[in-house]
């Protein structure tokens, strides 16, 4: 798993972090508990098979970042973001892989204190059975139990 962030403060922290939850046995290195930690978005999703945001839930971060994903990732990638508002078919439509892209539907303090034992992703009607078996076998094993639903938007226009 690789770690970028464009604050090098942060990616400090994470390693400090890190190296902490795992004990006095952990490396000092650039990786530790199978994290590597990079500088540049290039070098994080170079050979990515998924890659997951996090910068803010508002339109304009969001589109950004999907911009930026899309355009230095490999095609194969999925790209995920969380969110809880925006339409992921809307994000997906600005992409060259609107097959390949999903929200996480999930607060991130329910993620990072484990309080979760399931966690809802929204696809669009054009995601690919790649990108659910993809995602499937990832949230599978950290431990939640991936359910899909249509990204309401489209679930609208559907029933009309």
């Amino acid at each position: 798993m690789l770690l970028e962030d464009v604050m090098p403060g942060n990616l400090h922290h994470a390693q400090e972090w890190l190296r902490q939850q795992l004990g006095p046995g952990a490396s000092a290195g650039a990786e530790s508990g199978g994290v590597t930690f990079v500088s540049t978005i290039e070098d994080a999703v170079r050979e990515a098979d998924l890659a997951i945001d996090c910068v803010p839930d508002e339109l304009e971060s969001k589109l950004e970042i999907f911009c930026l994903l899309d355009r230095m990732a490999p095609p194969r990638t999925v790209l995920a973001t969380p969110s809880t508002h925006l339409s992921i078919a809307d994000l997906a439509s600005c992409t060259y892989r609107p097959e390949r892209c999903v929200a996480i539907v999930a607060e991130a303090s329910s993620l990072a204190e484990g309080a979760r034992t399931d966690i809802l992703l929204r696809t669009t009607g054009s995601t690919s059975a790649d990108t659910v078996v993809l995602l499937t076998r990832f949230w599978t094993r950290l431990g939640f139990k991936p359910a899909f639903e249509l990204d309401p938007a489209e679930a609208a226009i559907a029933e009309r």
